[in-house]
């Protein structure tokens, strides 16, 4: 299971290892095609982190390339990044080349250090710091 402790009572873990599940189906955005702010394919929606105390999604693992799911590679968009969604897509607002350039993923590699790391890279304050807002996720506008 790939967790991730950031302290004695926040812990990452991904979706599909737990047994939690959304209330309403329609929320699991997983399969779904991920987009950047210029309109080009990034990849798709692998899996989500989410931290256990709060039971929130904080990252989307967003897969790209290969076939089938092997040989892809995987990336960490923190879930404020997300501008829309819809029944097939969620965008965000960085570019393909933003994303890329994003600090190595590795899922035993994702402790508290790594986190800062990758809410500092994409703009935002890591959500365990006082005055963080949770992102209105999944309840976004949707898409014209």
């Amino acid at each position: 299971m790939a967790k991730a402790k950031i302290d004695e009572q926040l812990i990452l873990v991904k979706l599909s290892d737990t047994s939690l599940a959304f209330a309403e189906g329609a929320e699991d955005i997983r399969g779904r095609k991920v987009f950047d702010s210029n309109h080009e394919e990034i990849g798709e929606v692998n899996d989500l982190f989410i931290d256990q105390k709060e039971e929130k999604a904080r990252f989307l693992e967003v897969a790209s390339g290969g076939f089938l799911g092997l040989g892809s590679d995987k990336f960490l968009i923190p879930v404020d990044a997300i501008t829309s969604i819809s029944n097939d897509e969620v965008r965000i607002h960085k570019t393909r080349e933003h994303v890329a350039g994003a600090p190595t993923y590795s899922p035993e590699l994702v402790d508290q250090r790594f986190v800062t790391n990758m809410y500092n890279y994409y703009g935002y304050g890591p959500y365990w710091e006082k005055g963080y807002v949770y992102p209105p996720f999944p309840n976004y506008p949707p898409m014209l």
